[in-house]
């Protein structure tokens, strides 16, 4: 593996096609799109529309077990696979999340994919790409500005500044903005009230834009989103205030999927970037749909492991759109079980097979959770040069013992043609029955929804609530929204809301700190354990390694 180029350089190294031509692929003509350059474009409203009676494509899901320092290589994998499935001779195309800026200037880097398995132009899909978050973050704080000014100019609503309950946003880690005071200096300066800042892959409009059908489902649902409460406890939501209309309009681009490429030429779309952690970490249902009615096979991708985004994809996503999975992949590696088992990072090199025995539990966990919700699921083994055959054998024979299939994935490598095995493992999965089901039932009460998700989904004996989070439930129960659907906001490196508690811990229990309500998205967030819905920088952020020279050529981005 010595001198293997980064993955910006094999990106920057891609000759890609005009993205007419990838559009082509997909039966998507040049007057269905509205190009950003030669090689991104946004895919108009219409297609979908006129397509809508077209059979469905298979839909394949890829997520993975708990993910660890060692990485697991979900993104890498979708691309791989997508590109293997046109190897093989199948017709597909690949729906991602587009990345959010506070990973990519922060420490896990962007979601383009890696090696020989990316989408491109990677510099563009990791930075700015087509503007959609900008729009998202604009929208969302038109309307915390529109709240403020309606405090500032009489509050007509009687609005409690105390109630106020929707924050502000922006698209980078920024741990100093997570509470503020603002409206200080005087009373031509607003009402000070304390305020603060989530990332803006945390914002109901992204979680909206994620969701919606159209530009007008899009609106409906921004008039429902509840900003604040009166002195009297009644809910005012941006429809009150009269907000929902211009959100729209700067939404009314963002909206429409975009398309672009993997290095092989595989269609890609990449739309929408909630994060799974602390929110339903799923690309948009429309460039979804988009995908499976122009392709015969979809691959897309939910985040982190399949307890937070695989969960949320089955039982919100599939729920709203009206969605049915044909197969789960679950992304492991060797060296992320080993870390599971109890090694270190620096002690990965070496086999260990009884570290191995130890962190495949997790891994085994992950597979029933699939079986669960009823879908055929393939065991996507991410190699590495060190893994021996021995620890992949082990590997192979547990997932033998769940009734999952198994291949090994080289992709970051090798490409589509490291994908082979596991798009004809796929392949073969979306033939076999699946009697997809959800583990929830939406007419639950809050309190029993977000148990039997942690029961079922993390393996806790219960859930707790703090005095905040029953305050919370009962002004939703109050508002007669007790049947929306659950999100939960939970640490991705646990199956618990205990980051240190990695492989498959037993004997633990939830604790529910807050949740809040999400009317527009349709879902309650359920906020656990320590997670921030503001993240901060590492002590050494990946911003201090990029760069741009004179002649506009980054380094350093990942």
């Amino acid at each position: 593996m010595a001198n293997v180029p980064s993955d910006i350089e094999i990106a920057q190294a891609a000759r890609p096609q005009p993205i007419v031509e990838i559009a082509k692929k997909l039966g998507i003509t040049e007057d269905e799109l509205e190009c950003y350059g030669k090689y991104k474009a946004k895919v108009v409203p219409e297609v979908l529309r006129e397509r809508e009676k077209k059979p469905d494509g298979k839909l394949v899901l890829v997520t993975a077990i708990t993910p660890t320092p060692a990485g697991e290589g979900k993104t890498t994998t979708s691309v791989g696979l997508a590109d293997g499935l046109n190897k093989i001779g199948k017709r597909a195309c690949v729906a991602l999340r587009e990345p959010s800026l506070g990973p990519s200037f922060g420490v896990k880097g962007g979601a383009a994919g890696g090696g020989y398995a990316q989408v491109i132009p990677m510099e563009d899909i990791n930075l700015h790409f087509t503007g959609d978050l900008h729009a998202i973050t604009t929208a969302h704080n038109l309307c915390a500005a529109m709240l403020d000014n309606h405090l500032q100019q009489g509050n007509e609503l009687n609005i409690d500044p105390r109630r106020v309950v929707f924050r502000r946003v922006m698209d980078l880690n920024e741990r100093a903005l997570r509470n503020i005071v603002i409206g200080l200096g005087g009373k031509a300066n607003g009402v000070p009230r304390e305020n603060g800042f989530d990332i803006t892959v945390a914002s109901e409009v992204m979680a909206i834009l994620c969701l919606s059908m159209d530009l007008m489902d899009l609106k409906e649902r921004f008039k429902k989103m509840v900003l604040a409460y009166t002195y009297d406890g009644k809910p005012v939501t941006a429809g009150d205030i009269g907000a929902a209309g211009a959100m729209a309009a700067l939404m009314k681009d963002a909206i429409k999927p975009n398309l672009v490429q993997t290095l092989e030429g595989t269609p890609a779309f990449i739309h929408g970037g909630p994060f799974a952690n602390i929110a339903h970490g799923c690309n948009s249902v429309q460039a979804t749909r988009l995908g499976l009615k122009t392709a015969d096979y979809l691959v897309t991708e939910a985040g982190f492991g399949a307890d937070l985004g695989a969960e949320k994809f089955l039982d919100i996503k599939c729920r709203v759109a009206g969605l049915k999975p044909d197969a789960v992949v679950v992304v492991a590696t060797v060296r992320a079980l080993k870390m599971h088992g109890g090694r270190s990072k620096k002690e990965l090199g070496t086999e260990d097979l009884k570290a191995l025995e130890a962190g495949i539990p997790n891994l085994q966990k992950h597979i029933e959770n699939v079986q669960k919700f009823g879908l055929p699921v393939v065991v996507a083994i991410n190699r590495f040069p060190l893994d021996t055959e021995a620890e992949l054998a082990l590997v192979e024979a547990k997932c033998k013992e769940l009734g999952a299939s198994f291949a090994l994935s080289e992709v970051w490598e090798k490409g589509g043609e490291g994908g082979r095995e596991l798009a004809q493992k796929v392949v073969e999965a979306c033939e076999k029955p699946s009697h997809f089901k959800f583990i929830y039932d939406a007419k639950m009460s809050p309190k029993d929804k977000m148990g039997a998700i942690a029961r079922e989904i993390y393996g806790a004996e219960g859930v707790d609530f703090t005095p905040q989070a029953e305050k919370d439930l009962q002004v939703i129960h109050d508002l007669g929204k007790d049947d929306l659907l659950v999100c939960m906001a939970k640490t991705q490196y646990s199956f618990s809301d205990d980051a240190t508690k990695v492989g498959r811990p037993s004997g633990f229990r939830i604790t529910v700190r807050e949740v809040r309500l999400s009317a527009g998205a349709g879902f309650l967030v359920a906020v656990t354990g320590e997670i921030m819905t503001m993240p901060g920088l590492p002590k050494k952020p990946a911003a201090l390694s990029i760069d741009v020279d004179e002649h506009g050529k980054i380094t350093g981005l990942f």
